[in-house]
């Protein structure tokens, strides 16, 4: 089962972040995560996060064991850029081009559980007794709305003369 980590919008260049994105491609999880702890990179810092992110994705929405995990994919694309000018001689001006990383990592079991079948089966049966509860909820007897008569529904006061212009404009 693999499970999808992202982080969008990371401000550094998306090639100095694909130098550490190279080292844990591939290997097992826990292993990444100890590679990056040691690695002299800044991006190693939002990729270790978000790793570990992905990690406890696996463990707690999908009951996959850590243990049993390694990074299948890590992309580094560029994101948005922000544009920023510098000035230069002769009153010249010259582009600055701050880039951002969309970063995604891809975890994967090494060895495939059979679990997955057991998990459907029991959110199924779960359902089933919340839907007996809610049919039970509903079948309450419901109460009839008096109907007014038709005078007092629609008794609706009228304003005649200057009063109509200036209480009913829209403006303040």
């Amino acid at each position: 089962m693999e499970v999808i980590a992202k982080l969008n919008k990371y401000r550094q260049s998306p090639r100095k972040v694909r130098i550490v994105a190279d080292l844990i491609r591939g290997i097992h999880a826990n292993e990444a995560m100890n590679q990056l702890e040691f690695v002299n990179k800044r991006a190693a810092l939002p990729i270790k996060k978000l790793l570990s992110s992905a990690i406890a994705n696996a463990v707690n929405n999908f009951s996959l064991k850590r243990e049993n995990l390694y990074v299948k994919q890590i992309a580094v694309d560029g994101g948005s850029v922000i544009k920023r000018w510098m000035p230069r001689a002769f009153g010249r001006a010259s582009e600055i081009r701050k880039r951002t990383s969309l970063i995604t990592i891809v975890l994967d079991e090494k060895i495939e559980t059979r679990e997955k079948g057991d998990q459907k089966k029991s959110k199924t049966k779960e359902a089933a007794k919340i839907k007996e509860n809610v049919k039970v909820a509903q079948s309450a007897p419901r109460k009839t709305a008096e109907i007014l008569p038709q005078k007092t529904r629609g008794a609706v006061k009228t304003l005649r003369g200057f009063a109509p212009k200036i209480f009913q404009r829209k403006s303040g």
